[in-house]
């Protein structure tokens, strides 16, 4: 981008909360975290009809963007939103889509 310093840090982080929730799967993952306490990646591979290796990529993009976090739980992994940064994502697009 040509003249970074004229984004906002808001915006940069709207720009990073859209792009991890950019795919059907990572909403389903986040609505699934949204109405439980946390979950196992082996559990979500058991429902989505996609390879373990994919739902990996799609689980470090939402953790990246700091959506979720994990936890090792050896042999497992257990995902829960970070209810943090979920909070302030809801609030930044409320606020961003607001008339």
């Amino acid at each position: 981008m040509k003249n970074p310093e004229i984004l906002t840090e808001e915006q940069q982080k709207i720009a990073r909360f859209a792009k991890a929730m950019g795919h059907p799967i990572r909403i389903y993952i986040l609505e699934t975290l949204s109405k439980q306490s946390c979950c196992y990646s082996g559990d979500l591979s058991e429902v989505l009809p996609i390879a373990k290796s994919t739902l990996s990529q799609h689980l470090k993009e939402l953790k990246d963007a700091g959506l979720i976090q994990g936890e090792i739980e050896a042999p497992k992994i257990k995902y829960c939103l970070n209810r943090e940064n979920w909070e302030i994502a809801q609030n930044i697009f409320k606020k961003f889509l607001a008339p």
